[in-house]
């Protein structure tokens, strides 16, 4: 069988895929995980796209892509894992009405991650075109095991972190991660063309797919008090 096309590969991730808006600015996130219920969804997302969120308890508004519905979280109404050293984040709440998909995306299996060369795909909404989801790719240049984070040789645009990166292979599409940060080359000065990180999601699935209810899932959140600033803050999360 052949791979898929990565305009096929965009089709199957389109429904996944949500705009997270705060109070400072936006990002992208998308559905990871259901816990054991079903009735509670995952949207993973970049730390810092929601770190100050989190840590002074403002509202959070989740639009679902392919819908255009929306669906605002109060404090109450989530549960927040964080993990500011990978620049990860699960927001975890009961789905409602909203219209996701009843299965998730796949990840490549625990533990792997791609060789060096593979191309790989992610999607977001940057700020220069907020409201539109935009595609984009690029090679697997080098992978961080400390860090499990991918160096990819593309671009990440204001808005695009905590995108889905994914695989487009002949047995569907993979989720490798989420879409971190850019890093510009400033060896002489001028930023030059630089590189941007995808950070490895899964292991918050292990965890939540355990939980009953939203009670339970907000007693083991990362306390707002022990976020710390990301330094990623202000550079990739705001479309404002």
């Amino acid at each position: 069988m052949e791979d898929l096309t990565w305009q096929q590969a965009v089709e199957t991730v389109e429904p996944h895929v949500v705009k997270i808006l705060t109070p400072r600015g936006s990002g992208t996130g998308f559905l990871c995980v259901y816990a054991r219920n079903k009735e509670l969804c995952g949207i993973a997302t970049a730390a810092h796209v929601i770190s100050h969120s989190h840590q002074w308890e403002e509202p959070i508004r989740i639009k679902h892509y392919v819908s255009g519905k929306t669906v605002l979280l109060r404090e109450r109404d989530r549960a927040i894992y964080i993990n500011t050293n990978l620049d990860t984040a699960v927001i975890l709440f009961v789905k409602g009405e909203l219209p996701l998909p009843s299965e998730t995306l796949k990840f490549i299996p625990e533990k792997k991650h791609l060789r060096i060369g593979n191309t790989i795909g992610w999607v977001g909404f940057p700020a220069v075109s907020p409201e539109n989801l935009c595609f984009f790719t690029g090679a697997a240049s080098c992978w961080l095991e400390k860090g499990r984070t991918y160096l990819v040789d593309g671009v990440a645009i204001n808005g695009v972190s905590g995108g889905p990166a994914f695989r487009a292979t002949s047995k569907g599409v993979k989720v490798i991660g989420s879409v971190s940060a850019y890093l510009p080359n400033r060896a002489v000065g001028t930023p030059l063309p630089g590189l941007s990180m995808i950070s490895d999601v899964e292991h918050y699935q292990l965890v939540i797919k355990k939980f009953k209810d939203l009670d339970e899932a907000r007693k083991k959140e990362t306390p707002p008090e022990e976020v710390a600033e990301n330094k990623n803050t202000e550079e990739g999360s705001s479309d404002k």
